[in-house]
């Protein structure tokens, strides 16, 4: 039975210990189809240093293996997308290890649409987590698709930004297609599909979480996009990873600063030690990219990024006028006892709660565990 170019590609990725690069150029050397139809004693052999398990792989396929992970990731809902299809995102290929197959949920079409990658700490703080939230809804409205990790946290926030602004989102995920990781992200998972978002993995359908995983799914996620943002890192950390792969592929890397004693603001202020562009609004990651729209060519909606420039403009003004309550700046960035807030600003404590309430509504500080948070 003739053979479809998606089981070649898929008997090429199942090839064992070869690296990416090298499966590549043995494409572009004899092509898809002719590397699983050559002679037994083939230029394989001699000239590319093969093991006899990498020779085996290739003169004599699993294809029944094959034609069931076509039929499991076809259960799943998902497609098969390879290397050399037209759908297969631009930037991607222009990585150093591009998956050689990727399995996907939902809309192809943002694959090739221009993404800013938002990671961070599964741990995050509830203003990190407002800040991945916010900026994702700020982004979506000049054109970026926001593609995540769909892990707790900063990802999960930044996946929701972009779903509550009714737009798409796209989420690498460390797993085969079938199973969701985390569990809790299942109703997250369903909704990204729904508003035509996009989950995607180059694992194959029944892979488990594995620790080794997520570094090869962080690749995937800076490779997809023409920058990414941290927004809370401790110093060893998978979005450390992210940056760092973001770096070798000459992407732009952004980084939102924080106070000095919160452990999960570490990584970030590493990362601007060593030159990532410091992000306190939108402006900062706009001003620094340019878009490629679906034609491939380049713009940026100056416009709209106006647009956000006056409305942000506007927004401290209002919040200017709001900070004359002198208890604001008894509250801090980091989580703010309430007693703290009495000694520092000298009030009873019933004028302290009165006000911290007030504040509350008008949206400049958070009530927290522990305390208050201003925002």
């Amino acid at each position: 039975m003739k053979k479809s170019n998606i089981h070649y590609w898929l008997a090429l990725k199942l090839v064992p210990r070869l690296a990416i690069h090298k499966k590549l150029a043995l494409v572009d050397t004899y092509g898809i189809a002719a590397l699983f139809s050559l002679p037994a004693l083939s230029p394989l052999s001699s000239a590319h240093s093969l093991t006899s398990k990498q020779l085996a792989a290739f003169n004599q396929p699993n294809w029944l293996l094959i034609d069931d992970i076509i039929n499991n990731s076809n259960h799943c809902n998902s497609e098969i997308i390879t290397f050399d299809d037209p759908l297969y995102p631009r930037l991607l290929k222009q990585i150093y290890d591009p998956p050689l197959i990727i399995f996907i949920q939902g809309n192809k079409q943002l694959l090739n649409q221009s993404q800013l990658a938002i990671v961070g700490s599964r741990s995050a703080s509830v203003s990190g987590r407002e800040t991945a939230l916010n900026l994702a809804q700020q982004l979506i409205e000049v054109g970026l698709v926001i593609t995540s990790g769909l892990a707790l946290g900063i990802d999960t926030a930044a996946h929701k930004g972009a779903l509550t602004s009714n737009a798409s989102t796209i989420a690498v995920v460390a797993t085969g297609l079938d199973k969701v990781y985390p569990a809790k992200n299942r109703a997250l998972a369903q909704q990204i599909i729904a508003q035509h978002g996009a989950i995607i993995s180059e694992f194959l359908p029944g892979t488990l979480p594995k620790a080794g995983h997520f570094p090869k799914r962080n690749r995937i996620i800076s490779g997809l996009s023409i920058g990414v943002l941290v927004v809370e890192a401790a110093l060893k950390s998978g979005s450390l990873i992210t940056a760092r792969c973001a770096l070798e592929q000459n992407r732009d890397v952004f980084s939102i600063p924080s106070v000095i004693n919160n452990p999960q603001a570490k990584g970030c202020h590493w990362l601007i030690k060593q030159g990532a562009k410091l992000v306190e609004e939108v402006v900062d990651i706009i001003e620094e990219l340019t878009f490629i729209n679906e034609s491939g060519l380049y713009f940026k909606q100056q416009k709209k990024l106006e647009g956000i420039v006056n409305k942000e403009t506007d927004q401290k003004s209002q919040n200017k006028s709001l900070c004359v309550d002198e208890l604001l700046a008894s509250v801090g960035f980091e989580i703010t006892p309430v007693d703290k807030v009495v000694s520092r600003s000298k009030l009873p404590i019933e004028e302290v709660l009165t006000r911290l309430t007030m504040l509350e509504l008008s949206g400049l500080v958070a009530a927290v565990p522990g305390g208050y948070l201003r925002l």
